[in-house]
C-alpha cells in the first residue's frame, strides 16, 4: 500500500533528538496529544530491565519511558482493552507499535474510531524475549551489578555507528558502571541484525502486505544520498503518511521539525524492511537448539 505522502524529517529540538533512536518525530506526535488532554500508550522498558512492554502515559515525564528502540517482543497485557476504555471515554489515544500490533489492536477493536492515531514502526522482525533475559544475565554477571538502564540505539559517536549502552549498579555498593558496546560487536545486537533470532512469524510477516497505521517512522538510511541537506549524523526520520488523520496529525506538528518531501521509491532503497520480509538464515534453527542448550558465552562464539 503506497503512502499519501513520505518526508524526511527531524525535530528541531537537539536534545529531543539525541534521546531518539532516528530524528524525534514521535516526541512530536506525542506531545500533540498531550496538548489535547490524550493519552500515549507505547513499549517501555520493565524496571528489572529484563522485558519490555506496553504502558500508557499522558505527560512529558512518561514520555521519556517509551522513547528510544527496545529490540525485543514487547509485552501487550490488557493494553488492547485499556486502549479501548480510553476512546469509549472520548479521549485522544496514539498507539505505537510494530504494524503486527497496530494490525491486532483494529481487529480488536472492530470499529474505526476518530479520536485513535496509530503509529507503526518499520520492523525487520523482533527477537525472542528468552534471549534477551539470557543476555541481560551475562551482561550482570560479567560486570557484577544489576542492569539498570539500557539504551539500544545509542549514537554518542554517531547515527550510522550506534551502539548498546548500559548502566549497571553494584549490587553491594550504591557505585554505577556505564558500559558502551558498538552494533558491530555487541553479541546480541549482532544476532538480532543477522536475523537469526526472530519469531518464525516475522520470516514471513502478514504485517508487510496489510497496512491498518496512520502514520509509519522509521530510520531514513540512505538519506545521505536522497536528500544530503538532512543529514548532520544526528539521526534523520522517515515519515509515511497513510491516511487523511495521519496527515492532519503530520501538519499540525511539522513546525517542530526540519522537513524535506521524498518520493516513496527513494525512501525505501535502503529500507526494505518497508515492504518484505526478513529471508530465515539457514542458521536459525541450530542458533534456537543451541540457545537451550548451551551458556549464552558459549552461544555468541
Amino acid at each position: 500500500m503506497k503512502p499519501k505522502q513520505v518526508y524526511a524529517c527531524f525535530n528541531i529540538n537537539n536534545e529531543i533528538r539525541m534521546s531518539s533512536s532516528s530524528g524525534g518525530v514521535f516526541s512530536s506526535f506525542a506531545e500533540y496529544v498531550f496538548s489535547n488532554h490524550g493519552v500515549v500508550y507505547g513499549v517501555a522498558m520493565t524496571e528489572d530491565c529484563y522485558s519490555a512492554e506496553f504502558i500508557a502515559v499522558t505527560d512529558k515525564d512518561g514520555l521519556s519511558k517509551l522513547l528510544g528502540s527496545k529490540y525485543l517482543q514487547a509485552k501487550v497485557g490488557n493494553t488492547f482493552k485499556n486502549v479501548r476504555k480510553d476512546l469509549q471515554t472520548g479521549k485522544i489515544v496514539l498507539f505505537t507499535g510494530t504494524g503486527c500490533q497496530i494490525n491486532g489492536l483494529k481487529y480488536f477493536l472492530g470499529k474505526d474510531y476518530d479520536n485513535l492515531i496509530c503509529v507503526d514502526v518499520i520492523c525487520h522482525g523482533v527477537p525472542s524475549p528468552s534471549l534477551w533475559k539470557m543476555y541481560v544475565k551475562y551482561q550482570e554477571e560479567k560486570n557484577g551489578g544489576k542492569l539498570k538502564y539500557i539504551n539500544f540505539r545509542c549514537k554518542d559517536n554517531n547515527w550510522n555507528d550506534f551502539g548498546m549502552k548500559k548502566t549497571f549498579k553494584d549490587i553491594y555498593k550504591s557505585e554505577e558502571k556505564q558500559l558502551y558496546i558498538s552494533k558491530d560487536q555487541d553479541s546480541y545486537m549482532q544476532m538480532f541484525l543477522r536475523d537469526y533470532c526472530l519469531r518464525p512469524s516475522c520470516y514471513e510477516c502478514a504485517a508487510k502486505k496489510v497496512k491498518m497505521s496512520d502514520l509509519t517512522i522509521a530510520d531514513f538510511w540512505g538519506i545521505k544520498d536522497i536528500a544530503p541537506e538532512m543529514n548532520d549524523g544526528m539521526g534523520t526520520s522517515l515519515v509515511l503518511v497513510r491516511t487523511n488523520k495521519g496527515q492532519m496529525v503530520f501538519d499540525n506538528v511539522r513546525n517542530t521539525m526540519k522537513v524535506k518531501e521524498v518520493s516513496y521509491e527513494d525512501s525505501i532503497k535502503n529500507n526494505p524492511a518497508e515492504y518484505k520480509s526478513s529471508a530465515k538464515p539457514i542458521e536459525r534453527k541450530n542458533f534456537y537448539v543451541d540457545m537451550h542448550n548451551i551458556s549464552f558465552e558459549e552461544l555468541k562464539i
